[in-house]
């Protein structure tokens, strides 16, 4: 009976610390020693005590798990531990307003060898020369963008 008790003990155990280390493991761990407990219930005292080891290690199963998921986000110390905030934005450094950019001059912060900074509007932003090199100062057109920088070609200023 005192190995039953061990395997359940540690699996109720090791399923509590699966929300502290995440990667399913140690749950994983917790779940085959509460089987194992199981297991040696019918292998031992037969099948009563076997449903009865069943019954009980659901119910553990059941109660940490609620605790773990309902109870503890409400504590001061499962308020810290939970990610409550959601967020939002776009992966491209420049987003949405790099449609507004395109057809605009700009001018070289650094060699674009083919990729470097420009200057647009007062803005720096990272760029790839699609016409090659171009040395600091050049007047660029910004002629399209990708998803982390602008695309310019080198043209002479108006």
């Amino acid at each position: 009976m005192t190995l039953i008790l061990w395997f359940f003990a540690i699996g109720i155990l090791c399923i509590a610390l699966e929300v502290i280390v995440p990667g399913g493991i140690i749950g994983a761990i917790g779940g085959l020693l509460m089987f194992g407990g199981c297991f040696a219930a019918f292998m031992f005292y037969g099948t009563a005590i076997g449903l009865v080891a069943v019954v009980v290690a659901l119910a553990f199963t059941i109660l940490v798990l609620f605790l773990e998921f309902k109870i503890l986000p409400k504590t001061k110390i499962g308020k810290r531990a939970f990610l409550t905030a959601e967020i939002t934005g776009v992966s491209a450094a420049i987003g949405k307003e790099a449609q507004e950019l395109i057809g605009k001059s700009a001018e070289a912060l650094t060699l674009l060898s083919p990729s470097g900074y420009i200057r647009v509007d007062g803005q720096r932003y990272e760029a790839f020369c699609q016409s090659g090199q171009a040395p600091v100062g050049a007047a660029l057109k910004i002629i399209g963008a990708d998803n982390f920088r602008l695309i310019v070609t080198q043209h002479a200023p108006l």
